[in-house]
């Protein structure tokens, strides 16, 4: 089974392609199918984003379309960053994020956090589809370890006791906002017998 993948991110691609590794769908990217197109995120939610980005692809292919949508959330920021969790400090690095996130924990003993992902899924039923995978943790003091990209180094996964950052892709692939959103798509393509 073939799936369209709407992102221009080569880092997520490859970690949604980890993720898809065991089944028999084949992840492609917008540029595999000749997609060329940047889609304006202006939702006000994930679930909004994933979806304007799963069916503006979704009208340029006939095959089915998944996009998602993820970003930190910090309790104690009012879960910011949130959806501008890419978007925050543009142009700066995410080293230079993760420190300023840490930077404004300062006045808050609360560090707890999690990870949020929606996968929109389109063209494969009337309806687009919706799934959403939670990652729990907090923000550690200093960022930790250099796997992984974005806000990983200062994640610590409640699952794993240490920061994204520093797990293998294997231990961060079990247990991370994407992977369990996907393993909700990867069962919901078994339960249909369409993997």
């Amino acid at each position: 089974m073939k799936i369209v993948l709407a992102t221009n991110n080569p880092h997520k691609l490859s970690e949604m392609r980890a993720l898809f590794a065991s089944t028999s769908v084949e992840l492609l990217s917008m540029s595999d199918v000749g997609i060329k197109k940047d889609v304006i995120e202006n939702g006000k939610t994930f679930t909004e984003n994933a979806l304007i980005k799963a069916e503006a692809i979704a009208q340029l292919t006939s095959l089915p379309v998944m996009a998602d949508d993820s970003g930190l959330e910090v309790k104690a920021l009012g879960n910011f960053p949130g959806i501008y969790s890419a978007r925050f400090m543009e142009g700066h690095s995410y080293f230079e994020k993760n420190l300023e996130i840490i930077r404004m924990l300062q006045p808050y003993e609360d560090r707890s956090a999690q990870f949020t992902c929606v996968i929109a899924l389109c063209n494969l039923t009337p309806r687009p589809l919706v799934f959403t995978g939670i990652a729990q943790g907090s923000i550690d003091s200093e960022p930790q370890g250099s796997h992984g990209f974005g806000y990983d180094p200062i994640f610590v996964s409640s699952e794993l006791h240490q920061s994204f950052g520093l797990a293998s892709e294997d231990d961060k692939n079990k247990v991370s906002h994407r992977s369990k959103a996907a393993s909700q798509v990867i069962d919901y393509l078994k339960l249909k017998k369409l993997i």
